[in-house]
This record gives structure tokens, sequence and C-alpha cells, in this order.
């Protein structure tokens, strides 16, 4: 029998047999980078800016000129309700706030403009020096003591925007992940019966995930990163963390009960699972760095940020995994909750999941049309994908944003939730002021245009246009595009114009996202097959593995879209109201589900392939990887969709939707593809399967593993 690669074996040795040095590094770079993540690590925002977009050009210009943008203001809401409204409690209020550090201005709340026609609710618009979600809690602390005396009388004061956001208690608490941990030690006690196996995978996780994000941190003090990145970090390692870890730790496990000494299994299990894991994970991260070919780096940060933390599990998986395995040694089965189970039993007898492939080998048509039958009626919803952007009216009963939102509604009307802003960069000699502010007032759809004014400098002319509907409503982004293609062209009188806003960049974001997701499907799906073709010498196994994982994804986005856009059960989630998918969602579940879908790949194939490698009979290699991956995939698919599905209590909509996206995604990807389809289709190719042109298996470097003795089979494969 040939030895596993000799670098990957020597990790593995070194880490096994030195594992105090490796724990200590490991401890060491976790608090040091917890440490300086606390001292000057960077906050999260989520600002993005759009150059080729109508809006964000339309952003520029106004920054040029002096005109502050919406992403440094907010609203204050003042609401009676039913009582007469205190003006002068008001007019205090407005005059504090105008003192509390970073304001830059605070427009008067009892203009007409911003008054309600029953005088019940009134708003300020305030205007800071930098993002309230990067000033933090000494912001909104002093906004609270402005407005405290406005309270008094039983008025209800909220903050819309920005500030309303700075203000929501940050999601924290760790309920999620500590949620999710909980659950996976009980899958791992249940499924494996062993203690320290079950807790060595949740360790090197918290380690890897924890450590990561102090790294992300520090990375975003340099730069930018959504509000969602912390939590997408946060789900993507520790479900990946500990899936790495736990494949790691069955392998070395089954050399141990076969008599090895820990040392050497560490290094052979290093190098072969060992090896799948960096081929796994390499996957993820080309998936989710493929984010960047959007070519909007809001999108490429989010897959940068989860980037992150599995790149740490992966160096985790063969460093820090095999040294903690040494140090168990032979004491891995100790502690048990029951009689420890083997990835495979010793005398080679038939498991469950033995005659389970059987029976798919017998019946490999049933097996496959009915997988794939399951999987399309799931994926149909996807057809009526509807992307848009989640306003603030789908936030949670009683948080100060959903309450802003609801005020100005009833009192305005819901489209100055998602005002335009028109500028206009007037030509020399041009004057376009009332019959551009005509055009916008009688346009159909819209509410309410303001004559047009100049900004400070002069140079520009600036109206503010109310869409009679809300800002995820259909009829508000057809709006938009009749606005800037037949209200202003007509009336410009060769002078310039830009709709931009909250709102109108939002709808552009989406635009831009929905045209880039074709290359971003192809990018990421190219990459994947060209590493997996090298991993496994197989051009159709590659081919395979992509088609099969679309169609996982399709599936996912049918549940989505059925819960969330539809809203079957999304009031079960905490979503009063139907939604459109956030535009960027299906973007970063393509790239996350591709990645951890290839994860399972890579661990049922690499089993295949070391038993076809050894025995050259697809029936018999397809057998033998499947019933001893099996028990492993699903308990490993069972802990991160539960990982996942610990998120669904978050207030965040987008989050919500992101959690059920992926814990579903995980459930069809480990049972109807993995261990229906994939050993159906597997059986059908036959010989096939590993078939490899003779120019391309010269062209190709020789990257697939060793092959491992797996026990023999009890008894040859029927068909």
């Amino acid at each position: 029998m040939k030895q596993p690669p000799d670098r990957l074996a020597r990790t593995g040795r070194w880490c096994a047999g030195h594992p105090w040095p490796v724990l200590l590094v490991w401890l060491a770079v976790l608090a040091g980078a917890t440490v300086a993540n606390s001292l000057v690590g960077g906050t999260y925002s989520d600002d993005f800016t759009l150059p080729g977009a109508e809006s964000g050009q339309g952003s520029a210009v106004l920054a040029q000129h002096g005109v502050v943008g919406g992403g440094n203001s907010a609203r204050i809401v003042f609401n009676a309700g039913s009582a007469p409204l205190p003006a002068q409690a008001v007019e205090q209020a407005a005059a504090q706030v105008r003192a509390v550090p970073h304001v830059v201005s605070v427009s008067d709340p009892l203009s007409p403009a911003t008054t309600s026609p029953g005088g019940q609710v009134v708003f300020a618009n305030v205007q800071f020096d930098n993002k309230p979600t990067a000033l933090g809690q000494s912001l909104v602390d002093g906004i609270d003591q402005a407005t405290a005396g406005a309270r008094a009388p039983g008025l209800q004061v909220d903050y819309s925007g920005t500030l309303g956001k700075a203000a929501e208690p940050a999601a924290g608490d760790f309920r999620s992940e500590l949620v999710g941990i909980v659950v996976a030690i009980l899958v791992l006690l249940v499924a494996f019966g062993s203690v320290l196996a079950a807790a060595l995978p949740i360790v090197t996780s918290i380690i890897g995930v924890v450590t990561g994000l102090g790294i992300l941190g520090l990375i975003a003090a340099t730069t930018t990163f959504a509000t969602a990145s912390p939590t997408l970090a946060i789900m993507i390692g520790l479900g990946v963390g500990i899936d790495y870890a736990l494949f790691l730790t069955t392998r070395f496990r089954q050399h141990m009960i076969d008599g090895g000494d820990p040392v050497t299994a560490a290094g052979r299990t290093v190098a072969t699972s060992g090896r799948s894991v960096l081929i796994a994970a390499t996957t993820v991260v080309i998936a989710l760095m493929g984010l960047f070919a959007v070519g909007v780096t809001f999108i490429g940060k989010l897959g940068l940020a989860a980037a992150v933390t599995v790149v740490i599990a992966g160096i985790a998986a063969i460093t820090l995994v095999p040294a903690l395995l040494g140090l168990a040694g032979r004491r891995i089965d100790r502690w048990h909750v029951r009689r420890p189970v083997a990835e495979q039993s010793a005398d080679g007898r038939e498991s469950a999941w033995h005659r389970y492939a059987v029976r798919v080998d017998r019946h490999p048509w049933r097996f496959l049309g009915g997988g794939v039958l399951v999987a399309a009626v799931l994926a149909i919803p996807a057809f009526s994908l509807q992307l848009g952007h989640i306003d603030e009216g789908a936030d949670p009963a009683g948080s100060t944003t959903r309450q802003a939102y609801d005020a100005i509604s009833a009192g305005f009307g819901p489209g100055v939730n998602g005002q335009f802003t028109v500028v206009i960069v007037p030509a020399p000699g041009a004057a376009p002021g009332t019959p551009v502010q005509q055009a916008l007032a009688r346009t159909p759809g819209v509410a309410s245009a303001t004559p047009l004014t100049p900004s400070q400098d002069g140079a520009l002319l600036l109206s503010t246009v109310t869409p009679a509907t809300g800002p995820q409503d259909a009829a508000t982004d057809q709006l938009l595009g009749v606005l800037r293609t037949q209200t202003l062209p007509p009336v410009l009188d060769g002078s310039r114009s830009y709709v931009t806003g909250m709102t109108a960049g939002q709808l552009d974001f989406r635009d831009i996202v929905a045209a880039k997701l074709p290359l971003i499907i192809g990018v990421v799906v190219a990459a994947a097959f060209v590493l997996l073709l090298l991993s496994f010498r197989s051009p159709l196994l590659a081919l395979k593995a992509a088609v099969l994982n679309l169609l996982s994804i399709a599936a996912s986005y049918g549940v989505i879209v059925a819960v969330f856009q539809w809203g079957w059960g999304g009031s079960l989630l905490g979503v009063s109201e139907r939604v459109p998918i956030e535009s960027y969602v299906p973007m970063i579940m393509f790239a996350i589900v591709f990645g951890l879908s290839m994860d399972y790949e890579v661990f049922l194939l690499s089993r295949v392939h070391e038993a076809w490698l050894r025995t050259k009979n697809n029936h018999i290699g397809v057998a033998d990887g499947l019933a001893v991956t099996a028990r492993v995939i699903t308990s490993a698919a069972l802990i991160m969709m539960c990982v996942f599905f610990a998120f669904l209590v978050s207030p965040n909509v987008v989050i919500k939707i992101l959690a059920l996206g992926l814990g579903v995604s995980v459930l069809i990807d480990a049972t109807i593809i993995r261990l229906i389809i994939v050993p159906a289709a597997m059986f059908l190719l036959g010989k096939y399967s590993w078939w490899l042109p003779d120019w391309l298996d010269r062209a190709l470097p020789h990257l697939e593993p060793e092959p491992e003795t797996l026990p023999a089979p009890a008894e040859p494969l029927a068909g």
C-alpha cells in the first residue's frame, strides 16, 4: 500500500506529537486577535457606493457641492397619537438635539413640509458629521437625553434610518450561537457516543470562529464591512469548523479502533481526510471571493468576511485538530454516553448504510427520478423571485425604526418613507425650475414634488419627490424608471438630471446585482469544476457536481420565496408582512450554498475515490464510500442546519432569510442530493464515472490522494 502524501502526513504527525505548543500558539493568536480588535478594531456599516449607477452619480454630485449624503442623515419622529401635539416640547427637543456632538444640522420639525395634515405627527431631519452606526452608543445616548423632555408629556419619540439602526440593541447576546452549539453537542453525542469526540469539534470551531472574528474586526478598521458581516462570519465559521473537525475526528477514531498509534493515525488522517477538508475549504473560499466579480465592494466584502472564518477553520483543521487528537490519543472514546460508533465495522460486515447503497444500486432510476422530482418541486417558487429592498416596515414590532416608519406612513403616507431626490445641474442660460417641478408633480404615482431650490453654492437645483406608494412596492420601482426616462428628459432644456436618494440607490443596487448574478454563477461554477477535475480526475463527476449543486440552490431559493415573498409561514418566523427577497441575498446564498454543497461532495467522493483506486470497481467504490461517510455527512449537515436555523431568532429580516435559506439548502443537499441523487447517478454512470481522456490525463497535474485501505464489502453488490 502506498503511503499518504508526506507533507500533510508530516504536519499531522508533528502537531499530534507536539500538542501543547500547537495549542498554546492557537490560544495566543486567539487572545492577540481578540484584544487587538477590542482596542483598534473597526465598526460595521451598511454603506455602499454605486459609481456606475445614476443614483451613485447623483450622490457624488451632491457631495461635490457640499450636500451631505443620506448615509449621514436620519429622522427623529414625534408622534402624539390622538392627543394634541406639544409644540413647545418638540421645539425644545429639536434645539437640544442641535447641541449634541456630531450633529451638523436639525430641520424645523414644525414646518409645513414635516407636519402631518392632522398635526399629530412631525419629524426633524438630522444631519451628522459621520454615520450614526459608526459613532456608537454615545451618540444615541446624547439624542435620548436631548429628547427626554419631549417624551415626558406622553409624546412618542422614535428614530428612523441609520440613527434608528444605531439605537437598536446590538445583536450580540449570542443566543443563536449558543443554541447552535448546544444542538451540535447533542447531535454528536447521539451519533458517535464519545464525549471527547463530541467536544473536540465544538472546541476547535469556537477557537477558530473567535479568532476569525478578531481578525475580521482588525480588517474592518481599514475598510467598511456591512453590519451583517460578523453574523455571516459566525454562521459559516461555526458550521464549517464543526464539519471539518468532525470529518477528521471520525477518521482518526477509525484508525484507533483498527489498532493504530495516535501520532501515526493523526498523520494519516490529515494526509487523507485533511486533504479533503482543504479542497472543501478552498472551494468555499473560491465561491465566496467570486462575489467580487459583481463589481460592488459591498457584496464582495460580505464574501470576504465569511471567507476569513472559513480560512481559519481550514487551518485549524490541519493543525489544531490533530494536536487535540494526539492529546486525546487512545482516550478518545474513554468517556461515552453509549457504546461509541465506528466509521465502519472492522470485520467488514455490512452496515445499514451499505445495505441502503445496495438498494439504490438495484433501482438507480427510481431513486434518481424521485430525488430530482422533489428538488424540482421545491424549486418552482424560485421562478417568481422578486428582488428588492426590505424597508423598515418589516422591522420587529416595537422597534424604534418600525414605530417611526408606521408613524410616518399613518401621518404622511407610505411614500414619505422612500422619497427620491431629483438633482438638476442647469445648462448655461437654462431655467428648468418651474417646468421640471410641474412635470414631476403631474407624473402618475407621485404624491408630491417640492419646488426646485438651489443648493448652498447655487450650482444645483434640488427637488424632493414623494411617491404615493411605499419603498418596497413595485409601483415605486416603476415610478423611478418613469421619472428618469419619461418625465425629466423632455423638460431639461439641455440640463443634466439625476434621481437619487436612499430608495433610488437601493433599486439601482438591486438592478446591478441581478445583472451580475449570471456572471457570479458562471465564475464560481467554472472554478469549482476545475478544482474537482484536478482533485478527482473525472470530467463527468465534476460536471455532475456542478449541475446538482445548482439544483440544490434552486430548491433553497424556492423555499425562501414561498416563505417570505409569498408569506407561507413567514409570520411564524416573526415577519408580519410579505417582503421581497433582499437584492443581495440570492448572490450571497449562491456563493455559500455552492461552497457548502461542494464540502459534502468532496467528503463523499474522496472516500468513493479511495475505494475505487483500491478495487477499480465503481459499484463497490460507491457503496463503500457511502457506507463510511453517510453518518458523518448526515450528522454534519444536521449540525450545520441547526446552526443556521438558530439565527432565525435574529430581529434582522435579511438574517432570517439567509438562515432559512442556508439551513434548508444544507438539508436538501445532504439528503436528497448527496444520499439519493449522487449515488444513483454514479451507479448509472458505472465505469464512466472515472473516465478521463488520455490527453487530459497527461495535461492535468496529479493531485488525487493515495488510496487508503477500506474493509472489503461482505458480499458483492447486485447489478
